[in-house]
């Protein structure tokens, strides 16, 4: 009863028999291997263009070198406050923009409205160093609260910030949750709304440690090898990262984990409906759920070894808590429908 994180899963047999498959022999270092050349095309296929795609070994990584692209002398990035480049990555964004800061803006449930960017983002106007300039706009599909950006918001999200000459960067950590939630192609919720660069993870979705920086515009691209080799994301047998890729993206294997992800998790949440105490404040969209429970049972499923997060709320009573409970490619209805039996008590 492993609902902590994806992040505490394995990888897919499918990952590990492609990385098993290149373990032997030689191939050129630092990502002019073959297989590695072959995965960059893919990515071409896979997004329907000619894109610039860079292999890195996580999240923050992604995130941060993704956003230094387009860093600026006091630029200011914008983000919903709870995105997890502004929580949970050590400002690492920060760092490695040279100082950009970044702006959280509050919005409901993890999404910010174009109204609320537009509003934040004319705090900071054009051609005034006393208040620096816009550098890029940051979203999360995922969300932190598993909620779906539609694609309709994608775009008005993108047309505020390119009104403002930024680029709309897209931390896709869940991307492949997104897409399966969506029932859309990686090209319909990417550049054909408006996304300029993408964080696209497979960690959490059953690789071992791979993610790439997707750029949709490759000119934008330039110069992103220094940073990456100055962040230690320079793998020298980078054909590991490449072979992870491989077998996440054959025969659509990425999408069938996402997929079971999810189901797992409304699994979850459609088992919880009819339980006393249990609340459902946000709708799963995804594979995270943000239910309210007693503390009593709460503590009854620690008690039986179960694994989740507790999430700070305000809108709880005493004897109420808010966690976050997230599914994965290794989560089993066996393991759902136990978790259920204790949460009945």
């Amino acid at each position: 009863m492993i609902f902590a994180s994806d992040n505490w899963a394995g990888a897919t047999s499918a990952v590990m028999t492609a990385l098993s498959n290149h373990t032997g022999g030689f191939a050129t270092a630092y990502g002019v291997d073959p297989l590695s050349r072959a995965i960059e095309q893919q990515f071409n296929d896979l997004f329907e263009k000619e894109v610039a795609v860079f292999l890195v070994s996580t999240g923050t990584a992604a995130n941060s070198l993704a956003l230094a692209t387009y860093a600026k002398p006091g630029g200011a990035v914008f983000c919903h406050e709870d995105a997890h480049i502004n929580i949970d990555e050590c400002h690492a964004p920060e760092f490695f923009t040279g100082g950009n800061k970044l702006i959280g803006i509050g919005g409901e449930h993890g999404k910010i409205t174009p109204d609320a960017l537009r509003t934040a983002m004319n705090k900071v106007p054009d051609n005034n160093p006393m208040h620096g300039r816009p550098a890029a706009v940051s979203i999360s599909q995922v969300t932190e609260y598993g909620t779906i950006y539609q694609l309709d918001e994608i775009q008005a999200l993108a047309d505020v910030a390119h009104s403002r000459n930024v680029p709309l960067h897209m931390d896709g950590a869940r991307f492949a949750n997104a897409l399966v939630s969506l029932d859309v192609s990686p090209a319909e919720m990417t550049w054909k709304s408006g996304v300029d660069v993408l964080s696209f993870g497979g960690t959490k979705n059953g690789c071992w440690c791979a993610e790439a920086v997707v750029f949709f515009n490759p000119e934008e691209s330039e110069g992103f090898e220094y940073l990456r080799k100055r962040a230690a994301q320079v793998f020298s047998k980078a054909r590991f990262i490449s072979a992870q890729f491989e077998g996440y993206l054959k025969d659509d294997n990425w999408l069938a984990t996402a997929r079971h992800a999810n189901e797992m998790c409304m699994r979850l949440a459609n088992g919880m409906r009819d339980i006393d105490g249990v609340r459902l404040p946000i709708a799963p969209e995804a594979n995270e759920l943000f239910p309210v429970f007693t503390k009593a049972q709460a503590a009854r499923l620690h008690e039986a070894g179960a694994k989740f997060y507790e999430v700070p709320a305000d809108f709880v009573s005493e004897d109420e808590v808010f966690l976050r409970l997230v599914t994965c490619f290794a989560t089993t209805s066996e393991q759902v429908d136990e978790f259920l039996t204790h949460l009945r008590g």
